[in-house]
């Protein structure tokens, strides 16, 4: 079959023995050479603007330098710029926030659920949560404890804290300065062995944790 296009080459340079149709064997007319390479450079230029329909070209493969070039036959703007998306074929859009990915400075809905992992913090003595790992936590007491101050705190994250007595119970917990409750008043723990708490948990601002605790989960 003639070779008319780049995706008709072989990776195999012994079967590349015609491009459309001139004879490429050893011994082939002079004429020849200045035709195979005639043919080369148009079909090399066909493959820069699209034309030989392979879904790709040398602009569109160049995406971090310059702007893309849409195709032709493509839709849309001379250039683009940001997220693309594709048809399919060779048309490329710009793509939209909120619709066609999250945006952050979007209102969007999700139509699926979106879930945040519980992370579990390290028992000990102090325990210090990094706010830039989750926004849910866990953690099993293993003797009375402090929660300290969390690091990594930006306004408006918020999330819970699972607190788990052990298989022991009657640990106690203290808070650090930033964690703010109902009353300025710190809860109490459930004391029983293995039991659940939960604190929830709104940061106002780098130095105050708005929580709220309930006690005693099964």
């Amino acid at each position: 079959m003639p070779k008319v296009k780049l995706s008709e080459y072989s990776q195999t340079a012994a079967n590349n023995t015609d491009i459309n149709s001139i004879n490429l064997a050893e011994g082939m007319l002079p004429s020849d050479v200045n035709n195979a390479i005639r043919e080369l450079m148009k079909q090399l230029k066909d493959f820069q603007v699209g034309a030989q329909g392979d879904g790709a070209t040398f602009s569109s493969l160049n995406l971090t330098t310059t702007p893309l070039g849409v195709a032709s036959g493509g839709s849309g703007t001379t250039t683009l710029t940001g997220i693309l998306k594709g048809n399919g074929t060779s048309a490329f859009t710009a793509a939209t926030a909120g619709t066609d990915y999250a945006g952050l400075a979007t209102a969007q809905s999700f139509t699926k659920a979106q879930r945040g992992s519980i992370v579990t913090l390290t028992d000990g003595a102090t325990i210090t949560p990094d706010f830039a790992d989750a926004n849910n936590y866990t953690v099993t007491l293993g003797g009375n404890r402090t929660l300290a101050n969390p690091t990594n705190l930006t306004a408006g994250q918020s999330g819970s804290i699972f607190v788990v007595q052990d298989g022991t119970g009657s640990r106690t917990l203290a808070y650090g300065s930033y964690w703010d409750f109902s009353g300025g008043t710190a809860p109490t723990l459930t004391t029983t062995a293995n039991a659940i708490d939960r604190i929830d948990y709104v940061v106002r601002s780098t130095t105050s944790i708005h929580a709220v605790f309930t006690a005693n989960y099964s």
